[in-house]
């Protein structure tokens, strides 16, 4: 027999998405979030993100079919795992709805508005799932369906009441936050990490949105006495699979995208500072000691600190007239004002290392060489270092002066 040219069922087998996938993703953001929350527990803002991503856990974990099979068998009800499962997803309708609030006005924000709108969810949604444990308990669900139950049982009394609540509240959630979350994406002045993190969050909701349409579909084919059954089966598992994805993933870039940004950071600090360190090495002999467990933040500041403390004795040893000349030849050689100070400092600097078998007079307090910006303004020294050429032309022009006067004489 040959098969129709679109067997959507087939075609959407072919994209198969297993529950576990975005189980596992849920579980990643969660075990990223929960030091934080767990430090700052009072935090109402970082209580809602744990009870969100742990509620979306716990619908992807209990509506597996297997997972259903289970709850079905150990609580002796068939089909008890449907309001079980059902109540999970009201919840995590009600818990997104809640996080958007406390998020986009903030945690501080107690106002009558805010406090209305957090009450009116609550209610609402805890209502809802009284009511969704009402009804399974006045419907005669006694054949156990694991896959299929929501269209199998579309036109049974109090099932279907049941049924067309839980996607009414779901989609009705779903709509509300997609469009806070599209609404703060275009709010000025966002971190660039938060700002994909909601466009993705914003992208999951609008995905959710397709599994209420494909489920809400099969059913009011059911009642129409038409069979759509894959819509339900094959098409909205999948689709709600790839919106937890997105869901968590958004949750998940905004923290570690800023966690690698500041890693980041850190290191291009530690790895610009080489050069200036190098040439401390090479003027006392020593170098910081190595430490195996030492994060990147504390190798930055042992850097720095010996940089400084090499630095700070050396100074006294400049030539600040050979300094300024190395400032005026860089301003000359086409350089901006700051690459040119970075510069002339470079120049002191090597001149002070080079000239290191010297012990000049010891200088008097009110004589002391001014430090304050030449601590400050190691990155940019090191930078400059990093160009040779550059420093061999200013080096080259400072001297020309110095050179010619000595002639004369």
């Amino acid at each position: 027999m040959i098969r129709s040219a679109f067997d959507a069922p087939a075609l959407l087998g072919e994209f198969y998405i297993s529950f576990w996938i975005p189980t596992a993703v849920l579980a990643a953001a969660l075990v990223i979030k929960l030091p934080t929350i767990v430090r700052l527990w009072r935090d109402p803002l970082l209580r809602a993100v744990g009870g969100l991503l742990l509620l979306a856990l716990g619908v992807f974990v209990f509506c597996t079919p297997s997972t259903i099979a289970r709850v079905n068998r150990l609580a002796g009800v068939p089909n008890i795992s449907a309001p079980w499962c059902y109540s999970l997803l009201t919840a995590f309708c009600g818990s997104c709805l809640l996080l958007i609030v406390t998020w986009r006005n903030g945690p501080a924000d107690r106002s009558p508005v805010t406090r209305r709108a957090t009450r009116w969810v609550v209610s609402v949604y805890c209502g809802v799932i009284v009511a969704l444990w009402v009804l399974f308990g006045l419907a005669d669900a006694s054949v156990e369906r694991l896959r299929d139950l929501d269209t199998y049982y579309a036109t049974t009394p109090f099932m279907r009441e049941e049924i067309l609540l839980y996607l009414v509240a779901h989609s009705v959630a779903c709509v509300i936050t997609s469009r806070l979350l599209w609404n703060w994406v275009r709010t000025e002045g966002l971190d660039a990490w938060l700002r994909w993190g909601l466009k993705l969050l914003g992208v999951g909701y609008v995905v959710n949105l397709v599994f209420d349409a494909a489920k809400l579909t099969a059913v009011t084919a059911r009642w129409l006495g038409r069979n759509l059954d894959w819509l339900s089966t094959d098409l909205a598992p999948p689709v709600a699979a790839l919106s937890a994805i997105l869901i968590a993933v958004g949750f998940i870039l905004p923290h570690a995208g800023q966690y690698l940004h500041d890693r980041w950071r850190i290191r291009l600090a530690h790895r610009e500072l080489r050069p200036l360190y190098r040439l401390m090495r090479s003027a006392t002999g020593e170098r910081v000691p190595f430490v195996l467990r030492a994060t990147p933040e504390l190798r930055l500041i042992r850097r720095e600190t010996f940089i400084r403390d090499v630095l700070l004795p050396l100074a006294r040893r400049i030539d600040t007239g050979l300094s300024g000349r190395g400032y005026d030849a860089a301003l000359a050689l086409g350089h901006p004002p700051e690459r040119a100070r970075a510069l002339a400092r470079a120049v002191g600097i090597l001149d002070a290392v080079e000239a290191g078998s010297r012990t000049p007079d010891a200088p008097d307090a009110a004589a002391a060489p001014d430090t304050t910006h030449l601590l400050k303004e190691i990155g940019a020294v090191s930078r400059a270092l990093r160009r040779p050429d550059d420093i061999a032309a200013v080096r080259a022009r400072a001297a020309a002066p110095a050179e010619s006067v000595a002639v004369h004489e």
